[in-house]
């Protein structure tokens, strides 16, 4: 159930839209418009954040690339090293060609997010990528705060000393 109570809209639109609408209702799996309108608010909300706002936002930079390119792969882990704190994870595969498809899980406020991004991208040998981020942020993996640990104080000692 949601913390939010459901509120009730109209809008007005040509019906040659509504039919698009519909289109892409029924080719979307949704169950209903509504539910197909509160995904495509979510995801253009978290678009205007990333552009504009510096909230803390959770995502993925995927990049598609050339790993024959000679230092690119350093370069781009040289990028990792340096925004460790940002980037939580990468995973890459292997494609045809002497291709690699990256994906990087990340988190940090969105327009830094958007630096590390292209930054990525704008290495030589990097044939496209794009950065996708979502209102929401991952949980702490780890907390230095003691307190919020069911250990025993002696435990908690060790643990932190």
């Amino acid at each position: 159930m949601s913390k939010f109570p459901l509120m009730r809209i109209s809008a007005s639109m040509p019906s040659n839209v509504l039919d698009d609408l519909d289109g892409l209702v029924k080719a979307r799996g949704f169950k209903n418009r509504s539910a197909f309108l509160m995904e495509m608010i979510q995801k253009e909300v978290a678009q205007q954040n990333q552009r504009h706002g510096n909230e803390i936002m959770a995502g993925t930079i995927t990049l598609f690339y050339d790993h024959t390119v000679i230092g690119l792969q350093h370069r781009l882990n040289e990028l990792k090293h340096k925004y460790v704190a940002e980037i939580i994870s990468s995973n890459q595969i292997q494609l045809m060609d002497q291709h690699t498809l990256e994906v990087n899980l990340l988190q940090g406020p969105a327009q830094y997010l958007q630096i590390i991004c292209d930054e990525m991208i704008a290495n030589r040998g990097v044939k496209t990528g794009s950065l996708y981020l979502v209102n929401s942020a991952i949980p702490p993996i780890h907390s230095l705060n003691p307190g919020r640990t069911k250990s025993s104080e002696k435990e908690k000692k060790v643990q932190y000393e």
